[in-house]
């Protein structure tokens, strides 16, 4: 298969918008866990108790789907930079681990929106029951 140094820019713009992606949803869970800090705060109660865990497990996919988002786009640079200076072999190798990268990021992302929604599901099952229980009143 024959690659050209445009081969690898082609990633470039999804990977943009990937990253621009993680940052929004790192910044949704750091401003909800600011959030249920300041609640707990308050509160002499920890209700928020049950969602620690869930949200330092989505915290830490969030860093490595973005760390293999980043290795991606390196990757795709320095395999670009070979094919430049005419190391084909190289080039293609290189871009390959790109692509495999870039296949790890979005896996973890995927694995981060089940967990999410699981979350947002429990919440919403919650929410439910406390609402059933004030209609049945």
């Amino acid at each position: 298969m024959e690659i050209e140094i445009s081969t690898p820019a082609l990633l470039f713009p999804a990977v943009s918008l990937l990253l621009l992606a993680y940052t929004n949803r790192f910044l949704a869970v750091a401003q909800l866990i600011r959030m249920l800090h300041r609640q707990s705060s308050e509160r002499e109660n920890c209700e928020e108790y049950k969602q620690i865990g869930n949200l330092k497990h989505r915290l830490e996919l969030t860093k490595w789907m973005q760390f293999f988002g980043v290795l991606s786009i390196l990757l795709c640079t320095l395999s670009m930079f070979e094919l430049f200076l005419g190391l084909f072999g190289i080039g293609k190798q290189i871009f390959g681990l790109s692509l495999i990268a870039m296949c790890f990021s979005l896996f973890i992302s995927l694995w981060e929106v089940m967990i999410s929604t699981k979350a947002l599901n429990m919440e919403l099952s919650d929410m439910h029951d406390r609402c059933k229980i004030i209609e049945d009143k």
